[in-house]
């Protein structure tokens, strides 16, 4: 199954995260598919960049997005305007 999640970055408590489609027996960090865009917890919202273009292609082929990352795409979506 492939799945859209977040794969940390960045150093000791400042976390960093990219927000990747790969397979789900993957580690957190390892190897991916693609990377659609990255979030910053740290940093406003809109700040984020997310590719629905590409997110939306996945879902199309069956990608299940992870809790988290669809909060983020639902957030980042209402704070900017745009939509998956």
């Amino acid at each position: 199954m492939v799945k859209v999640r977040l794969a940390r970055a960045g150093s000791k408590k400042r976390p960093f995260y990219h927000l990747v489609v790969t397979d789900h027996q993957k580690a957190r960090d390892g190897r991916f598919i693609e990377e659609i865009g990255h979030y910053d917890p740290s940093r406003p919202i809109t700040e984020a960049k997310v590719d629905y273009d590409r997110l939306s292609y996945w879902k199309g082929v069956g990608a299940q997005m992870s809790d988290r990352v669809s909060k983020v795409v639902r957030e980042h979506g209402k704070a900017t305007g745009a939509s998956a």
